[in-house]
C-alpha cells in the first residue's frame, strides 16, 4: 500500500489545475498556426483599407535642387549660358479616377470577401486546436482512469495475500497460494507503474499541444460525464445540412467562389475606357537670372562733322543696369499651372485583357471546385463520425455488460478460493479478465464520448466536457 500511494501520489502533484476551456484559451494564445492566421488577417485588414484609400485622388510634391557647371540652358529663360549656375524647382500634381468600368469598386468589393474569407480560415483553425485538445484532455481522463484501475486491481491483490498469509500462517492454506499471490502483486505492481506512464505521458503530450513546457506541473479538472444511449437520435443528413451552414471551412470556401466572379468584373475593367481629372503646378529659380533696372536720364554727347566743322549732338536715354530676380519673385513669376481631363480608350493591348479574363474564369473553375471538395470532406467527415459514434456506442453497452458479468465471476471466483474451491490459476485468471474487461470498458467509454462531442460539434454546439 506504501508503493500503491508513492506512484500515485504523483498524479495529483501540485501544480495549476485547469479545465477544459482553460486548456483551450492556452493552446489558442501559444499556437503559433492561431498566431500566422491573426498576422494573415492583419494583412486582409490592410489590403481591404488600400482599396478603399485608391478611391480616393492622389497628391505628389517634387523638389529638386542643383547646379550646372559649363555650357547649360537657363531653368528661368531657356537661354544658353556658360556659368555656374544653381538652381531649385517645385512642383506638384493631382489625380482622382472618375471612372475605369467599376474596377476600383469591385476590387474595394473582393478585399471586402477576401477579408471575411481569412476570418473564417482563422476559425477553422481554431477549431482544429480546439479539437485536438479535446482529444488529449480525454486521454489524460481515460489514462487517469485506467490508473485507478490498476490501482484498485493491486489493492485487492494485496488485501487477498493478507488473508492468504494469515491462512498460511495458522496452516490452513500451502505456501504456494501466499508465492502465487506475491507473484500476482508484482504482477499489479508492473501494471500500475505502466498506467502512471501512460498518464505521465498523456499529460506531456497535452502540455506540448497547449505549448507549455513538460517541467511545468498541471493538473485537470475531471468532469462527471457519462455516454447516453439516446444521445445519437439524429441523422447524418440533420448533422450535414446544420454544419453546411455554419463550419467556417464551407463559409470560407463560398467566399472564395464570390472573390473569383469578382476577379472576372476586374478583369473585363481593363479593357473598358476610364476617365479621370487632374491638375499639376511647377516653379523654379536660378541664381543666373537677372532683369533690367532703369535709373535716372542721361544725355550722351557726341561729335560729328557738318559742312567742314565739328557739332557736338547730345543724344537723350536713360541708365540700365542688372540685378538678381529674388527667390519669392522668381516662384511666383515661373509658376505655371494646369487642370484637366484624361480619358484613355484601350484599342490593342496584345491580347493581355483577354488572357487576364480567361484566367479569372479559370480560377472561378478551381473556386467551384475547392466548394465541392470542401462540401464532399465535411460530408465524409461526419459520415464516418456517426458510423464511428454508433460502433463505439455498441462496444461500450456491451463492455458494460461483460465488466457486470466479470465482477460477479470473480467474486465468485475469489469465494471459491478463499474457501478452498478454486485454485490459483481459476482465481488468476478471473482477475485478469476483469482487469481487462474494465480497461476496454473505460477506453470504450471515451472513445464514445469524443466521437459523440465531434458530430455535437458539427451541430453547431461548443466542445465541451460536462
Amino acid at each position: 500500500m506504501l508503493f500503491l500511494l508513492t506512484v500515485t501520489g504523483h498524479t495529483w502533484a501540485q501544480g495549476r489545475v485547469l479545465n477544459l476551456q482553460e486548456c483551450i484559451d492556452i493552446a489558442l494564445q501559444n499556437n503559433l498556426t492561431v498566431k500566422r492566421g491573426n498576422l494573415t488577417l492583419e494583412g486582409a485588414l490592410i489590403d481591404r483599407s488600400q482599396a478603399r484609400f485608391n478611391q480616393l485622388p492622389n497628391l505628389n510634391l517634387n523638389a529638386n535642387s542643383g547646379y550646372n557647371y559649363g555650357r547649360s540652358i537657363d531653368p528661368t529663360s531657356n537661354d544658353f549660358i556658360n556659368q555656374q549656375i544653381s538652381f531649385t524647382g517645385f512642383s506638384g500634381s493631382s489625380n482622382v479616377i472618375l471612372f475605369n468600368g467599376l474596377r476600383l469598386a469591385n476590387i474595394v468589393k473582393q478585399s471586402q470577401v477576401n477579408l471575411e474569407s481569412t476570418e473564417f480560415d482563422l476559425e477553422n483553425v481554431k477549431n482544429n486546436v480546439t479539437i485536438n485538445i479535446v482529444t488529449f484532455y480525454l486521454n489524460v481522463i481515460f489514462n487517469r482512469e485506467l490508473l485507478q484501475n490498476a490501482a484498485f486491481q493491486l489493492q485487492s491483490s494485496q488485501e487477498q495475500l493478507d488473508r492468504t498469509r494469515k491462512l498460511v500462517t495458522s496452516g490452513a492454506l500451502p505456501l504456494t497460494n501466499e508465492l502465487e499471490l506475491v507473484s500476482q502483486v508484482a504482477t499489479n505492481e508492473v501494471n500500475l507503474v505502466n498506467a502512471q506512464n501512460n498518464l505521465n505521458l498523456a499529460l506531456l503530450s497535452l502540455k506540448q499541444a497547449m505549448l507549455l513546457p513538460a517541467s511545468e506541473e498541471i493538473d485537470i479538472v475531471v468532469p462527471e460525464v457519462e455516454p447516453e444511449a439516446e444521445a445519437l437520435n439524429f441523422t447524418v443528413q440533420e448533422v450535414y445540412s446544420t454544419a453546411e451552414g455554419i463550419m467556417p471551412e464551407i463559409k470560407s470556401a463560398n467566399l472564395g467562389l464570390e472573390s473569383a466572379q469578382l476577379g472576372i468584373k476586374i478583369a473585363k475593367a481593363n479593357g473598358l475606357p476610364s476617365l479621370s481629372f487632374g491638375g499639376s503646378f511647377s516653379t523654379n529659380y536660378s541664381d543666373a537670372f537677372q532683369r533690367a533696372v532703369i535709373g535716372e536720364p542721361i544725355v550722351t554727347e557726341q561729335t560729328v562733322i557738318f559742312d567742314g566743322n565739328p557739332v557736338t549732338i547730345g543724344f537723350p536715354g536713360v541708365d540700365i543696369t542688372r540685378e538678381d530676380v529674388p527667390f519669392v519673385d522668381q516662384i511666383e513669376q515661373n509658376l505655371s499651372r494646369s487642370i484637366g481631363l484624361n480619358l484613355s480608350i484601350p484599342v490593342f493591348n496584345r491580347f493581355s485583357v483577354r488572357n487576364n479574363v480567361q484566367r479569372s474564369r479559370i480560377q472561378l473553375q478551381q473556386a467551384e471546385i475547392t466548394v465541392q471538395e470542401i462540401q464532399n470532406t465535411l460530408r465524409q467527415q461526419i459520415e464516418s463520425a456517426y458510423n464511428d459514434a454508433q460502433a463505439a456506442l455498441k462496444t461500450y453497452e456491451a463492455n458494460e455488460k461483460q465488466v457486470d458479468a466479470l465482477e460477479e465471476t470473480f467474486r465468485a471466483v475469489e469465494n471459491q478460493y478463499n474457501l478452498g474451491g478454486a485454485n490459483f490459476t481459476d482465481y488468476q485468471v478471473a482477475s485478469n479478465n476483469l482487469y481487462r474487461s474494465k480497461s476496454d470498458f473505460v477506453r470504450a467509454k471515451y472513445d464514445f464520448i469524443f466521437k459523440y462531442k465531434i458530430l455535437d460539434f458539427y451541430k453547431g454546439n461548443s466542445l465541451t466536457i460536462d
